[in-house]
């Protein structure tokens, strides 16, 4: 397993965010760990959809799937990836119309 620092730590963590899905599956996961079906069924995705997205998430090092008998609940790799998306998402940014669409992608 490789462990990254600094530049590629937020790079992962950018294109993990990229996709609203992912960023809400973090969200939600700040808040407690889950099963893959109730994420699901909570943000309104299929189960093959929250599956696609866990495992992204786990291959960003951003989630760990642990054990539950015979189930597996998801939660943060580390918890300070908590306060790192409570204090994002604190931020107020001053969005300039003709460098950014309204879904977040550069138009540069």
């Amino acid at each position: 397993m490789e462990t990254l620092t600094h530049a590629p730590v937020l790079a992962r963590f950018g294109y993990a965010v990229s996709d609203p899905t992912r960023a809400r599956i973090l969200l939600a996961l700040a808040e407690e760990p889950a099963y893959p079906s109730e994420l699901a069924e909570s943000l309104g995705v299929s189960r093959q959809s929250m599956s696609n997205h866990l495992s992204c998430l786990r291959g960003c090092g951003l989630v760990v799937a642990v054990p539950d008998g015979r189930r597996t609940t998801y939660e943060l790799a580390d918890a300070r990836l908590g306060h790192a998306l409570q204090d994002l998402i604190g931020v107020v940014l001053a969005v300039d119309p003709d460098c950014c669409a309204p879904d977040g992608k550069c138009l540069a």
